[in-house]
Parts: C-alpha cells; structure tokens; sequence
C-alpha cells in the first residue's frame, strides 16, 4: 500500500506541474496580458505604454522563467527606478514594510499566491473565504444527492424491467439532461417569483406570509443557511448530478442481482429484503462508489451557474469574476485549486475501491 500511495502521489505531482504550466501559459498569452495592462492601465494607453507597463510589473520576463517565479522555484524579479527604489514580485507582500525586507523567493511554495486584480486583495484570502461557502454547499448537495441517487437507483435495479424500474429511470434520465440554468430559471420561476408560479397563490391562499415562497438569492446564506435561501440552488446541482449517479447504481444492482450467488440464496428461502440488504447491495455500491468520487471536483468547478444565477459568492462566482475580468493570479489559484481537488478525489476513490472490492490486491 505504502508503495502504491508513493506511486500515486508521485504522479499527481507531475500532472499537477503539467496542468498547472498550461493554465498559466494560457492566461499569460499576449493577448490577455495586453487586455491586463489596459485594464489596470486604461483602456486607452498607446502601445508603447502596455509594453512600458508590462515591463514595469515583471510581465516581459521568458514564459518559463515567470512559471518559476509563480512557483517560487527561482528568485522573484525586481526593478529598480530612476529615483533609486526597488520594486519586484515580492515587495507587493503585505508583510514588507521595509526596502530590502523582501524575501528572495516568493511563489506557491512559499504560500504566496499573488494579489487580486478584481478584489484588491490576497488571492489566498479571497480562495479560502470562497471555498469556504461553496463547501458549506457542496456538503448539503451531497446530503440530498447521495441518499437519493442511491435509493433510486437500487429501487430500480431490484426489478429490471417493472413498471418501477422504468418510471424511476426516466425520472433519472430526465435529471440529467436537464442542465443547472434551465432547472435552476424554472425553480427560481416557479417558487421564488412574487408574479408567476406558485407563489402568489400560496399569498391568495394565506398559506405563506411572504411574497414568495423560497428566495431566489441565496446571498443571504453567507450569513445564516436557512431552508428557504439554501434551497433552491441546493436542489438544481443535486438534481442534475443525481441521475448519472443512480443509473449507475440501477446498472450496478442489475448486474449483481443476476449472479449465481444471489440465485443461491433465493434457492435456500432467504427474503428477498435480505438478499438485497445483505448480499446485493454492497458489491452493487463499489462502482457507484467511484462516481461519488469523481462528482466532488464536478461539483467544486460546475458550481459556477448555479452560484452566479442565484448570487451565491463561492468559488464558483470568483472564477466567473476572475475570468471576466481577467484576474491573472486569481484564476492561476482557482486552477490549483481544482487541480488539488481532482487529484486528491481520484486518489480517495481507488483507495476506497481497493476496500469495497475484496477481489483487488495491492502489492
């Protein structure tokens, strides 16, 4: 086990290296890097002065050497002015108050992890408060996503062919082709508008006391989770990942319900409750298992609809924020942070599957 988790993370560590280089040779490609200057700079600067400000904040250097930079494999580079002062990449950390103070290195080894254009802020900062909040809402998508997903998908399995196993898949399929900006305008058209839906009944009717039922911004939630503003964008990501989680739960089920195993124990009397509970249901949940797995970074990165539709500032927003307004340094620490998630999820999912599944072997 030792030397598998040493092979493991030996390579996570070199695709992280080569995923991480692609991103950043992607967001430092001429192109944004003049969008960058003009933004920071004014929209109208000649092309002399992007060149001259580019110049100025490092941005000229080789495409490696400023990957290293990022990194804080080489040293940062620095400037010094006419008038004798010295700038460079770390001088910009908060915790320099003096020339010379600076360190030589400064990147993501170190823990810096640049300043945001958009924010005006530590990008650390900003990543970790973000994350933060779309924990909180991943956690409660898993809470209603897994238990669901799985009930329906064993429901439907138990009984290939019935009319149960048929009206619960299309109940799935349906889920999932339905993407989060349509469920997610229905709901909102449906439970969180004082003009259409149900909720104006619900007013007539001296049901709610409201104007509507569920709030369609959940940018209240940062403060304190309630039913009513956590909701709606809870239900349209668990929605959506639950269907490809249960059909393969419905197909995994199908698929041990047939075994010889099973048969046997039908033979000798055993209820069917128990055949399902004991015997069926745990090598059924192995590859369902893995799924769960892989929709934890699904839903770190495709939470960025449902966070900008109902105004939830997670990580989800700030990536939206970052590649709108073309942060640099933000959008380099939201894709090493997906990275790390992808990875580490990955890595749990054949650890756990090694555990489930009795007939795999590590040497």
């Amino acid at each position: 086990m030792l030397l598998f988790l040493a092979r493991r993370i030996g390579v996570m560590l070199v695709t992280a290296l080569c995923l991480t280089f692609v991103v950043f040779y992607l967001t430092n490609l001429p192109a944004k890097l003049e969008t960058l200057a003009k933004t920071q700079a004014g929209s109208r600067i000649s092309d002399a002065e992007v060149v001259s400000w580019l110049e100025r904040n490092g941005y000229n250097q080789p495409m490696l050497l400023r990957y290293g930079e990022w990194l804080g494999a080489v040293p940062g580079w620095t400037r010094e002015a006419d008038d004798g002062s010295i700038t460079g990449r770390c001088y910009r950390l908060a915790s320099v108050t003096e020339p010379g103070a600076a360190p030589v290195r400064c990147g993501l080894i170190q823990g810096y992890w640049g300043n945001s254009t958009r924010f005006r802020a530590d990008v650390a900062n900003v990543i970790s408060a973000r994350l933060g909040a779309t924990g909180m809402l991943m956690l409660w998508v898993l809470i209603v996503m897994v238990p669901m997903a799985l009930l329906v998908g064993v429901l439907a399995g138990m009984r290939e062919g019935s009319r149960t196993d048929r009206s619960l898949s299309t109940f799935a399929i349906a889920s999932t082709a339905t993407p989060e900006y349509v469920s997610g305008v229905v709901f909102i058209a449906l439970f969180a508008s004082s003009a259409v839906g149900l909720s104006p009944l619900l007013v007539s009717w001296g049901v709610i006391e409201g104007p509507v039922l569920f709030q369609g911004n959940a940018r209240s939630a940062l403060e304190k989770i309630t039913f009513w503003n956590f909701f709606l964008p809870v239900m349209t990501i668990a929605l959506y990942g639950m269907g490809y989680v249960a059909r393969i739960t419905r197909a995994s089920m199908t698929e041990v319900m047939t075994q010889q195993y099973i048969r046997t124990a039908r033979l000798k009397g055993v209820s069917f409750g128990n055949i399902v509970l004991r015997h069926a249901l745990r090598n059924a949940l192995i590859a369902p298992f893995t799924v769960i797995m892989l929709q934890i970074p699904w839903l770190l990165n495709g939470v960025v609809i449902v966070e900008v539709l109902f105004s939830y500032p997670g990580f989800g927003w700030v990536l939206f924020e970052a590649a709108a307004n073309n942060d640099i340094e933000l959008l380099l620490a939201a894709s090493v942070v997906a990275v790390v998630v992808v990875l580490i999820t990955q890595l749990v999912s054949d650890i756990g599957y090694v555990y489930l599944n009795p007939r795999i072997r590590i040497t």
